[in-house]
């Protein structure tokens, strides 16, 4: 069932403040009616809202101004988030709306998990993109490094994915290994010639005489 309702903001998709719309009597009751984005439109509502239509605009005019000043700071921000997760990357559990506010907080972003939104949810390490509504009027993209370790996020906000890390971790193991081999093969055959130079070495005056005496034996 559709009903007629009275926008108090912005709303995407729907129109602007003033605007007298036509919704589905469910999304009118369970989201615009509750967070105060629409009224019913009635004649007696669309009436007080023509009366304190100067108020509501000076209002959002200066609410956006403060969020425009946020939103300078904030957007393109990247914020850490650790996690545990596998070798392969995924993660034992996802990171939500709420994390995403609290990284915020702590970096002196005071936004609300409400005004975050995922298109998809964060379940793999790496480097994943969040929109943050600070006003009906303004919206920015912030960016969420999801790392295993401080070490790892600083390589990742570098351009380096969870793969490329594996097989540079792999391939230094490899190396090692390699080297080892090499010590080891060095070393024998540094024993190896020693015994050689030994076994062909010219034999004393002393050992000389020896043989000579006997063969003379014999």
């Amino acid at each position: 069932m559709a009903m007629n309702v009275i926008l108090l903001e912005r709303v995407a998709k729907l129109g602007q403040m003033g605007d007298v719309v036509s919704v589905r009597e469910g999304y009118a009751r369970n989201f615009l009616l509750p967070q105060k984005k629409a009224l019913w439109a009635s004649e007696a509502n669309v009436k007080a809202f023509e009366d304190q239509k100067q108020q509501l605009q000076a209002r959002n005019e200066e609410t956006k101004k403060e969020a425009e000043k946020t939103a300078a700071d904030l957007d393109g921000k990247q914020f850490i988030v650790i996690r545990s997760a596998s070798d392969g990357g995924s993660l034992y559990g996802s990171v939500t709306t709420r994390d995403i506010a609290e990284s915020a907080k702590e970096a002196g972003f005071d936004i609300d998990r409400k005004q975050v939104r995922l298109h998809t949810p964060i379940k793999d390490l790496g480097l994943h993109k969040a929109e943050v509504l600070l006003h009906p009027e303004v919206e920015i993209e912030v960016e969420l490094n999801v790392a295993r370790s401080p070490e790892e996020a600083e390589l990742q906000a570098q351009g380096k994915s969870i793969q490329q890390l594996a097989a540079e971790e792999e391939a230094a193991a490899e190396f090692e290994i390699q080297e080892l081999f090499d010590e080891i093969g060095a070393a024998q055959l540094d024993e190896l010639e020693t015994e050689t130079e030994q076994a062909t070495e010219e034999p004393s005056v002393q050992e000389k005489e020896e043989l000579d005496e006997k063969l003379d034996r014999e």
